[in-house]
């Protein structure tokens, strides 16, 4: 997995490339733990992402949850048919607003 950043102001755009899985999930936590407490915005662009894996969505989760008790948010883009049928059986697709 390759991760691409932007930080524009209080929003960081996150452009993950490859598979969010239980390898790689480790790495988008660390690479998001210095950020997501001092961010307001967090977007998630999925479009060069492959494969999203039930630890993948644990970080995505643990974010989502740091954002909202520091009345932050959270998006995702370019979310892939798969991946979309998860968040939406979930109803984590209303949650992390889906685009």
């Amino acid at each position: 997995m390759e991760i691409k950043s932007s930080l524009n102001g209080d929003e960081l755009k996150v452009e993950l490339s490859g598979e969010l899985n239980a390898l790689t999930a480790p790495e988008l936590s660390t690479f998001l733990a210095p950020h997501v407490e001092k961010i307001k915005s967090l977007v998630f662009d999925f479009k060069e992402c492959d494969f999203v894996s039930s630890a993948g969505i644990r970080v995505l989760l643990s974010s989502f949850k740091t954002l909202k008790k520091n009345q932050g948010d959270m998006r995702l883009e370019n979310v892939g048919p798969n991946f979309k049928d998860v968040l939406e059986a979930t109803g984590l697709d209303v949650a992390f607003g889906i685009l």
